[in-house]
Protein backbone atom coordinates (compact mmCIF):
# COMPACT_ATOMS: atom_id res chain seq x y z
CA UNK A 1 0.00 0.00 0.00
CA UNK A 2 1.41 3.45 -0.88
CA UNK A 3 2.42 5.49 2.16
CA UNK A 4 0.25 8.42 1.07
CA UNK A 5 -2.96 6.38 0.76
CA UNK A 6 -3.85 6.04 4.50
CA UNK A 7 -3.29 9.77 5.05
CA UNK A 8 -5.47 10.61 2.03
CA UNK A 9 -8.24 8.32 3.24
CA UNK A 10 -8.03 9.89 6.69
CA UNK A 11 -8.35 13.42 5.30
CA UNK A 12 -11.33 12.45 3.14
CA UNK A 13 -12.90 10.74 6.16
CA UNK A 14 -12.65 13.95 8.20
CA UNK A 15 -14.05 15.97 5.29
CA UNK A 16 -16.99 13.55 5.03
CA UNK A 17 -17.70 13.89 8.76
CA UNK A 18 -17.41 17.68 8.47
CA UNK A 19 -19.95 17.68 5.61
CA UNK A 20 -22.28 15.55 7.72
CA UNK A 21 -21.82 17.93 10.66
CA UNK A 22 -22.81 20.87 8.44
CA UNK A 23 -26.03 19.13 7.46
CA UNK A 24 -27.15 17.95 10.91
CA UNK A 25 -29.33 20.25 12.98
CA UNK A 26 -32.80 20.96 14.26
CA UNK A 27 -33.38 23.69 11.67
CA UNK A 28 -33.73 22.82 7.99
CA UNK A 29 -31.53 25.35 6.21
CA UNK A 30 -32.95 24.52 2.80
CA UNK A 31 -36.53 25.61 3.48
CA UNK A 32 -36.07 29.38 3.09
CA UNK A 33 -33.78 31.97 1.53
CA UNK A 34 -31.90 32.59 4.78
CA UNK A 35 -30.52 29.06 4.85
CA UNK A 36 -27.17 29.88 3.26
CA UNK A 37 -26.65 32.85 5.55
CA UNK A 38 -27.44 30.79 8.64
CA UNK A 39 -25.05 28.10 7.41
CA UNK A 40 -22.12 30.55 7.56
CA UNK A 41 -23.32 32.17 10.79
CA UNK A 42 -23.73 28.99 12.84
CA UNK A 43 -22.76 25.66 11.31
CA UNK A 44 -19.56 26.53 9.47
CA UNK A 45 -18.05 28.23 12.57
CA UNK A 46 -19.17 25.28 14.70
CA UNK A 47 -17.58 22.68 12.43
CA UNK A 48 -14.34 24.65 12.11
CA UNK A 49 -14.23 25.07 15.90
CA UNK A 50 -14.71 21.34 16.35
CA UNK A 51 -11.74 20.57 14.11
CA UNK A 52 -9.47 23.29 15.54
CA UNK A 53 -10.27 22.41 19.17
CA UNK A 54 -9.68 18.73 18.46
CA UNK A 55 -6.29 19.43 16.87
CA UNK A 56 -5.30 21.73 19.74
CA UNK A 57 -6.17 19.41 22.62
CA UNK A 58 -4.88 16.28 20.87
CA UNK A 59 -1.50 17.89 20.11
CA UNK A 60 -1.39 19.34 23.65
CA UNK A 61 -1.88 15.86 25.06
CA UNK A 62 0.81 14.48 22.78
CA UNK A 63 3.22 17.20 23.93
CA UNK A 64 2.57 16.64 27.63
CA UNK A 65 2.97 12.89 27.30
CA UNK A 66 6.29 13.43 25.56
CA UNK A 67 7.65 15.98 28.03
CA UNK A 68 6.60 13.98 31.11
CA UNK A 69 7.38 10.57 29.57
CA UNK A 70 3.99 9.31 30.71
CA UNK A 71 1.10 7.90 28.65
CA UNK A 72 -1.59 8.98 31.14
CA UNK A 73 -0.95 12.72 30.98
CA UNK A 74 -3.01 15.35 29.15
CA UNK A 75 -4.35 18.83 30.04
CA UNK A 76 -7.49 17.55 31.80
CA UNK A 77 -5.60 15.01 33.94
CA UNK A 78 -2.89 17.38 35.22
CA UNK A 79 -5.08 20.35 36.15
CA UNK A 80 -4.20 22.63 33.22
CA UNK A 81 -7.82 23.19 32.22
CA UNK A 82 -8.82 23.76 35.85
CA UNK A 83 -6.22 26.51 36.15
CA UNK A 84 -7.49 28.03 32.89
CA UNK A 85 -11.02 28.06 34.27
CA UNK A 86 -9.80 29.75 37.45
CA UNK A 87 -8.14 32.48 35.39
CA UNK A 88 -11.26 32.95 33.29
CA UNK A 89 -13.41 33.28 36.42
CA UNK A 90 -11.07 35.78 38.05
CA UNK A 91 -10.82 38.03 34.98
CA UNK A 92 -14.62 37.89 34.62
CA UNK A 93 -15.01 39.12 38.20
CA UNK A 94 -12.35 41.81 37.95
CA UNK A 95 -13.09 43.02 34.40
CA UNK A 96 -16.48 41.68 33.26
CA UNK A 97 -16.45 43.81 30.10
CA UNK A 98 -13.20 42.37 28.76
CA UNK A 99 -13.44 40.69 25.34
CA UNK A 100 -12.72 37.13 24.31
CA UNK A 101 -9.02 37.78 23.38
CA UNK A 102 -8.39 39.21 26.86
CA UNK A 103 -10.07 36.24 28.51
CA UNK A 104 -8.00 33.86 26.38
CA UNK A 105 -4.80 35.63 27.41
CA UNK A 106 -5.57 35.44 31.13
CA UNK A 107 -6.77 31.83 30.89
CA UNK A 108 -3.57 30.86 29.05
CA UNK A 109 -1.40 32.58 31.69
CA UNK A 110 -3.14 30.68 34.49
CA UNK A 111 -2.91 27.42 32.52
CA UNK A 112 0.82 28.00 32.07
CA UNK A 113 1.32 28.71 35.78
CA UNK A 114 -0.64 25.60 36.74
CA UNK A 115 1.28 23.36 34.35
CA UNK A 116 4.63 24.68 35.61
CA UNK A 117 3.52 24.02 39.20
CA UNK A 118 2.59 20.47 38.20
CA UNK A 119 6.00 19.89 36.60
CA UNK A 120 7.74 21.37 39.65
CA UNK A 121 5.85 19.00 41.94
CA UNK A 122 6.82 16.02 39.77
CA UNK A 123 10.50 16.84 40.17
CA UNK A 124 10.21 16.69 43.96
CA UNK A 125 8.46 13.36 44.40
CA UNK A 126 9.55 9.77 43.89
CA UNK A 127 7.81 8.23 40.88
CA UNK A 128 7.56 4.54 41.66
CA UNK A 129 4.70 4.06 39.22
CA UNK A 130 3.57 5.82 36.07
CA UNK A 131 0.14 6.15 37.68
CA UNK A 132 1.55 8.61 40.24
CA UNK A 133 1.85 11.31 37.57
CA UNK A 134 -1.85 11.57 36.57
CA UNK A 135 -2.85 10.98 40.21
CA UNK A 136 -0.85 14.04 41.29
CA UNK A 137 -2.31 16.04 38.43
CA UNK A 138 -5.87 15.05 39.26
CA UNK A 139 -5.35 15.93 42.92
CA UNK A 140 -4.00 19.37 42.02
CA UNK A 141 -6.81 19.86 39.53
CA UNK A 142 -9.40 18.89 42.14
CA UNK A 143 -8.02 21.47 44.58
CA UNK A 144 -8.11 24.23 41.96
CA UNK A 145 -11.57 23.14 40.80
CA UNK A 146 -12.86 23.34 44.38
CA UNK A 147 -11.32 26.81 44.78
CA UNK A 148 -12.91 27.93 41.51
CA UNK A 149 -16.32 26.60 42.58
CA UNK A 150 -16.01 28.37 45.94
CA UNK A 151 -15.19 31.70 44.31
CA UNK A 152 -18.00 31.25 41.78
CA UNK A 153 -20.51 30.44 44.52
CA UNK A 154 -19.37 33.46 46.56
CA UNK A 155 -19.90 35.78 43.58
CA UNK A 156 -23.15 34.22 42.28
CA UNK A 157 -21.38 32.91 39.17
CA UNK A 158 -21.70 29.19 39.84
CA UNK A 159 -24.41 28.63 37.24
CA UNK A 160 -22.46 30.64 34.69
CA UNK A 161 -19.36 28.59 35.48
CA UNK A 162 -21.22 25.39 34.70
CA UNK A 163 -22.49 26.83 31.44
CA UNK A 164 -19.00 27.93 30.39
CA UNK A 165 -17.35 24.56 30.83
CA UNK A 166 -19.93 22.01 29.79
CA UNK A 167 -18.00 21.39 26.56
CA UNK A 168 -20.78 22.26 24.12
CA UNK A 169 -20.34 23.83 20.68
CA UNK A 170 -23.94 25.00 20.42
CA UNK A 171 -23.01 28.60 21.33
CA UNK A 172 -20.23 28.87 18.72
CA UNK A 173 -21.25 31.37 16.07
CA UNK A 174 -19.60 33.78 13.65
CA UNK A 175 -17.85 36.57 15.54
CA UNK A 176 -17.13 34.37 18.57
CA UNK A 177 -14.97 31.56 17.22
CA UNK A 178 -12.33 33.38 15.15
CA UNK A 179 -9.81 33.50 17.98
CA UNK A 180 -9.67 29.68 17.92
CA UNK A 181 -7.45 29.95 14.84
CA UNK A 182 -4.65 30.78 17.28
CA UNK A 183 -4.37 27.09 18.06
CA UNK A 184 -3.57 26.38 14.41
CA UNK A 185 -0.43 28.47 14.90
CA UNK A 186 0.39 26.40 17.99
CA UNK A 187 0.12 23.17 16.00
CA UNK A 188 2.41 24.54 13.28
CA UNK A 189 5.02 25.62 15.86
CA UNK A 190 4.94 22.15 17.44
CA UNK A 191 5.49 20.58 14.02
CA UNK A 192 8.42 22.90 13.24
CA UNK A 193 10.11 22.22 16.59
CA UNK A 194 9.14 18.54 16.73
CA UNK A 195 12.73 17.27 16.74
CA UNK A 196 13.68 19.42 19.74
CA UNK A 197 10.62 18.32 21.69
CA UNK A 198 11.40 14.69 20.86
CA UNK A 199 14.95 15.01 22.21
CA UNK A 200 13.68 16.82 25.33
CA UNK A 201 11.27 13.93 25.86
CA UNK A 202 14.25 11.58 26.23
CA UNK A 203 15.23 13.33 29.47
CA UNK A 204 17.39 16.18 30.67
CA UNK A 205 20.68 14.25 30.52
CA UNK A 206 20.20 13.15 26.90
CA UNK A 207 19.01 16.60 25.80
CA UNK A 208 21.96 18.33 27.47
CA UNK A 209 24.45 15.85 26.00
CA UNK A 210 23.43 16.80 22.45
CA UNK A 211 23.61 20.54 23.17
CA UNK A 212 19.90 21.20 23.65
CA UNK A 213 18.68 23.65 26.29
CA UNK A 214 16.30 21.31 28.12
CA UNK A 215 14.74 23.92 30.39
CA UNK A 216 14.03 26.30 27.51
CA UNK A 217 12.41 23.58 25.38
CA UNK A 218 10.22 22.47 28.29
CA UNK A 219 9.29 26.11 28.93
CA UNK A 220 8.26 26.63 25.30
CA UNK A 221 6.39 23.33 25.17
CA UNK A 222 4.50 24.16 28.36
CA UNK A 223 3.61 27.61 27.01
CA UNK A 224 2.21 26.08 23.82
CA UNK A 225 0.12 23.61 25.81
CA UNK A 226 -1.15 26.46 28.01
CA UNK A 227 -2.16 28.56 25.00
CA UNK A 228 -4.02 25.66 23.40
CA UNK A 229 -5.79 24.84 26.68
CA UNK A 230 -6.63 28.46 27.48
CA UNK A 231 -8.05 29.27 24.06
CA UNK A 232 -10.09 26.07 23.88
CA UNK A 233 -11.42 26.45 27.42
CA UNK A 234 -12.66 30.00 26.79
CA UNK A 235 -14.43 29.20 23.52
CA UNK A 236 -15.88 25.72 24.04
CA UNK A 237 -15.09 24.57 27.60
CA UNK A 238 -13.72 21.20 28.72
CA UNK A 239 -12.95 18.38 26.28
CA UNK A 240 -12.07 15.58 28.72
CA UNK A 241 -9.67 12.76 27.79
CA UNK A 242 -9.30 13.89 24.16
CA UNK A 243 -5.58 14.50 24.62
CA UNK A 244 -5.29 11.12 26.34
CA UNK A 245 -7.18 8.89 23.93
CA UNK A 246 -5.98 10.20 20.57
CA UNK A 247 -2.17 10.26 21.10
CA UNK A 248 -2.26 6.78 22.63
CA UNK A 249 -4.26 5.34 19.76
CA UNK A 250 -1.90 6.89 17.23
CA UNK A 251 1.22 5.76 19.13
CA UNK A 252 -0.07 2.19 19.36
CA UNK A 253 -0.23 2.04 15.57
CA UNK A 254 2.63 4.31 14.47
CA UNK A 255 5.12 4.47 17.35
CA UNK A 256 6.41 7.61 19.05
CA UNK A 257 7.78 9.79 16.23
CA UNK A 258 6.39 13.23 17.09
CA UNK A 259 6.84 14.85 13.69
CA UNK A 260 5.18 12.06 11.71
CA UNK A 261 2.44 11.59 14.31
CA UNK A 262 1.21 15.19 14.50
CA UNK A 263 -0.82 14.97 11.29
CA UNK A 264 -2.35 11.66 12.36
CA UNK A 265 -3.14 13.02 15.82
CA UNK A 266 -4.98 15.96 14.24
CA UNK A 267 -6.90 13.70 11.82
CA UNK A 268 -7.86 11.18 14.51
CA UNK A 269 -8.80 13.87 17.03
CA UNK A 270 -10.93 15.72 14.47
CA UNK A 271 -12.71 12.53 13.43
CA UNK A 272 -13.37 11.54 17.04
CA UNK A 273 -14.81 14.87 18.13
CA UNK A 274 -16.90 15.22 14.95
CA UNK A 275 -18.40 11.79 15.57
CA UNK A 276 -19.12 12.68 19.22
CA UNK A 277 -20.75 15.95 18.15
CA UNK A 278 -22.91 14.30 15.49
CA UNK A 279 -24.01 11.57 17.91
CA UNK A 280 -24.77 14.20 20.55
CA UNK A 281 -27.03 16.07 18.13
CA UNK A 282 -28.85 12.95 16.88
CA UNK A 283 -29.29 10.80 19.98
CA UNK A 284 -32.10 13.01 21.38
CA UNK A 285 -32.98 15.02 18.30
CA UNK A 286 -33.87 17.91 18.21
CA UNK A 287 -32.23 18.36 21.62
CA UNK A 288 -28.46 18.24 22.01
CA UNK A 289 -26.12 16.40 24.37
CA UNK A 290 -22.81 18.23 25.02
CA UNK A 291 -19.74 16.81 23.32
CA UNK A 292 -17.92 16.66 26.67
CA UNK A 293 -20.43 14.13 28.04
CA UNK A 294 -19.99 11.66 25.18
CA UNK A 295 -16.25 12.29 25.02
CA UNK A 296 -15.94 11.84 28.78
CA UNK A 297 -17.71 8.46 28.72
CA UNK A 298 -15.61 7.24 25.81
CA UNK A 299 -12.38 8.59 27.29
CA UNK A 300 -13.02 7.04 30.70
CA UNK A 301 -13.52 3.62 29.08
CA UNK A 302 -10.22 3.97 27.19
CA UNK A 303 -8.46 5.20 30.34
CA UNK A 304 -9.63 2.16 32.32
CA UNK A 305 -8.65 -0.13 29.43
CA UNK A 306 -5.14 1.37 29.49
CA UNK A 307 -4.87 0.74 33.24
CA UNK A 308 -5.99 -2.87 32.87
CA UNK A 309 -3.59 -3.39 29.96
CA UNK A 310 -0.70 -2.06 32.05
CA UNK A 311 -1.71 -4.32 34.94
CA UNK A 312 -1.68 -7.40 32.67
CA UNK A 313 1.83 -6.50 31.60
CA UNK A 314 2.89 -6.31 35.25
Amino acid sequence: MPTWLPMTLGVFGVLALAWLSLNVGAYDLSKDEFGNELMFITRVPRTLSLILAACAMSVAGLMMQLLTQNRFVEPTTIGTTEWASLGLLIITIIAPQIGIPGRMFVASIFAFIGTMIFLAVLRRISLRSSLIVPLVGMMLGAVISALTAYIAASTNLLQMLGTWFMGSFSAVVRGRYESVWIVAIVVVIVWIAADRFTVAGLGKDVATSVGLSYERVVFIGTALVAIASGVTTVVVGFLPFLGLVVPNLVSMVRGDNLRSNIAWVCITGSALILVCDIVGRLIRFPFEIPVSMILGMLGSVVFIAMLLRMRRRG
